[in-house]
């Protein structure tokens, strides 16, 4: 008895008072290996989360549409309480993407990469109040969004808003493939990594009963991907993982009849990765009996073929399957599509927002995640305005120090002027204007405008698109929470770059990514990972850098705990085979 009030009297204390978890470090050594850990924001405020707003409130309301990474990391990271939020989201908790392939095999179980909103808030010193509803119409006008429970699609309200902060992520991009939606199974959230988990399996025990044709095991046991990007790769990996070091000895009747193919339109899979992580990958591929097809576009899926064309014959040929797993990008979701069509965007495929994550076209909305991207100003619009501006004594010609003076807020302002000259190994604009009146001293270079814009006139070719990645979300969320915080500070006190087709300084620095690098585990417990600085990194030694970055990324310490006794279970125990 007095040992079961001890053990509750110890399991309230870590509940009440969460910091306490941060004693708790967990080590897996393996050739010097060691899962790190990183300590999240514990603040001691009060709960607050679900208190609507009193009568005659004056504080600014936010609405957040979606708990994904860029939603989560606005709510994570914002800390002025002269807010009221209100989020809305179709989803109680946040989703940790990158380890749903491994949800899909049970090397990591789906509990283990989800944390409730609530959880996440409770200890803020900001109001939160989260409503489980789906946002299906903006009303950027009346500054109202129209909500509709998912509980009950009867019930519908509406939210008022201050600011409305867009970050409800994409859908799957079928690209109109007849029978896609049909026929395929998708790997974005949790659910879908639970249906492909239950779906290998039923597919094992089906070809085990005793009146299947071969020909029908072997269509059984076709699991096909579509898609060569991260998380096609890396679900082929842990699929051929699951079925070689767990389910043969599981179904050692049916195990001569597995086959996993990767389809992929291009010429080669992992395009955005180093073109040695990619010769790598296809090597192992090949090693492992993966059947890679590459140059191989789907263009019709039935219940039991998928029909592909080879892109440099236009050769037609199908595929049997059990199952198959579309991975090939993602498509703007239909309430983001109508709301572009309201603020004269129609013309475009995602949102476009300023380099401030404001969109375009409107005042007091933002967007981030997948649903967005940064429309970067071109220099050229602007190069009468920046010359006009850099020209302080009006002499219709640019010096070197005046150009100086210039040069942080014309690469604050645009980012690809410093790629322009990284790119050319230049080590500043002084070598950029050399480059254009010819070898010549410093002292002597002086610029009119049409020189001027000649000098700098490719400049804007280096102008790129982020990808639609968590890491570039969570960047967004965070910085957005930032200017969120120092809202009233920073238009006092303006700290952004030159306005140079006005007077005056931004409110704010413009938004800057910064890459981490970026991993593609590729099973047998091997990892690529290229890093900055054109680092890469290919083997064990990187699974075990890979295992310490992704233990240490996730958002609480309750999920980080899960995860990594997931990992020690499956080195103990192996996966999982159940169909729940």
């Amino acid at each position: 008895m007095k040992s079961s009030n001890i053990y509750e009297r110890f399991s309230q204390t870590f509940r009440q008072h969460p910091s306490l978890s941060r004693f708790l470090v967990v080590f897996a050594v393996s050739g010097g290996g060691l899962v790190a850990y990183s300590e999240g924001n514990i603040l001691s405020s009060s709960p607050k989360i679900d208190e609507l707003p009193e009568a005659g409130n004056k504080k600014k309301r936010v609405v957040v549409l979606g708990t994904g990474w860029a939603g989560t990391s606005f709510l994570k990271n914002l800390k002025n309480s002269s807010y009221d939020v209100q989020v809305v989201s179709p989803r109680n908790y946040f989703a940790f993407t990158p380890l749903l392939p491994s949800v899909t095999v049970g090397t990591v179980e789906a509990r283990s990469v989800v944390e409730p909103i609530r959880n996440i808030v409770k200890k803020k010193n900001v109001n939160v109040n989260f409503l489980e509803a789906e946002c299906y119409k903006i009303d950027a006008k009346n500054k109202k969004v129209y909500c509709r429970s998912t509980q009950d699609e009867k019930e519908e309200f509406i939210v008022d808003y201050d600011y409305l902060v867009v970050a409800m992520g994409a859908r799957v991009n079928t690209f109109n493939t007849p029978g896609v939606e049909e026929n395929c199974l998708y790997l974005k959230e949790v659910e879908d990594a639970l249906k492909i988990r239950r779906s290998v399996i039923d597919c094992f025990e089906k070809a085990s009963l005793p009146n299947v044709s071969e020909d029908e095991r072997k269509r059984m046991l076709q699991f096909v991907v579509v898609g060569g990007g991260p998380t096609g790769v890396e679900f082929a990996a842990e699929l051929h993982d699951f079925v070689s070091e767990d389910l043969v000895r599981l179904y050692p009747a049916v195990k001569d009849f597995v086959k996993i193919s990767l389809l992929e339109a291009t010429d080669h899979i992992l395009n955005m990765f180093d073109k040695r992580i990619t010769a790598f990958a296809e090597e192992k591929f090949h090693r492992d009996g993966i059947d890679l097809r590459t140059g191989s576009m789907v263009v019709k899926v039935t219940d039991k073929e998928i029909s592909t064309k080879e892109i440099k014959t236009g050769k037609i040929s199908s595929i049997p399957y059990g199952m198959a797993v579309w991975s090939t990008g993602i498509a703007t979701r239909p309430v983001v599509m109508d709301f572009m069509k309201q603020i004269g965007q129609a013309n475009r495929r995602v949102l476009a927002t300023d380099e401030w994550l404001r969109v375009e076209g409107t005042n007091s909305i933002y967007a981030l995640g997948d649903c967005a991207t940064i429309n970067q100003r071109k220099v050229m619009e602007d190069i009468s305005s920046i010359f006009k501006k850099a020209d302080k004594d009006n002499s219709g010609t640019l010096t070197v120090k005046e150009f100086q003076e210039a040069l942080d807020d014309i690469c604050d302002r645009y980012p690809q002027v410093q790629l322009y000259l990284k790119n050319k190994k230049m080590s500043n604009l002084v070598d950029l204007l050399k480059e254009s009146k010819g070898d010549v001293a410093k002292e002597s270079i002086a610029l009119n405008v049409e020189e001027f814009k000649s000098a700098l006139s490719q400049v804007d070719s280096q102008m790129k698109n982020l990808p639609a990645t968590a890491q570039v979300a969570a960047q967004q969320g965070s910085y957005l929470a930032d200017c969120f915080n120092r809202m009233d500070e920073c238009e006092k006190h303006p700290e952004g770059p030159l306005r140079f087709r006005e007077s005056g300084r931004h409110r704010f620095r413009p938004f800057r990514y910064k890459h981490l690098g970026q991993f593609a585990p590729l099973g047998g417990e091997q990892t690529a990972a290229q890093l900055p600085g054109d680092w890469v990194s290919i083997g064990h030694s990187t699974q075990w850098l890979w295992y310490s970055v992704y233990a240490s990324k996730q958002v609480s310490w309750r999920t980080r705990s899960l995860v990594v006794s997931d990992w020690m279970r499956r080195f103990i125990f192996g996966r999982d085979s159940s169909q729940i």
